[in-house]
């Protein structure tokens, strides 16, 4: 990755919090989304837990990071890292 030049991100991207780097080269991220309640028409957040490619293992625990959908790395890793946001 360059680091002066932005990249263009072609397909899915979301932001969240790495909850963990226990792993090799693999980072768990949250993602909070905001929903409208069908019935009771309330806003309502949702979590969801991404399992996310760290090449050179340089996310954290409670970082901001970028991820990108890519196509599947292993059983559950269908996410890569894209820049640390947040330290």
């Amino acid at each position: 990755m360059k680091k002066d030049k932005e990249i263009k991100l072609e397909g899915r991207v979301r932001e969240g919090i790495v909850l963990s780097d226990k792993m090799n080269k693999t980072i768990i991220v949250e993602v909070t989304r905001l929903m409208s309640h069908s019935q009771f028409n309330k806003v309502i957040r949702r979590k969801t837990k991404y399992a996310a490619h760290d090449e050179n293992n340089e996310a954290k625990i409670g970082n901001k990071v970028r991820i990108i959908q890519t196509k599947p790395l292993s059983k559950r890793k269908r996410w890569s890292l894209v820049k640390v946001l947040q330290s």
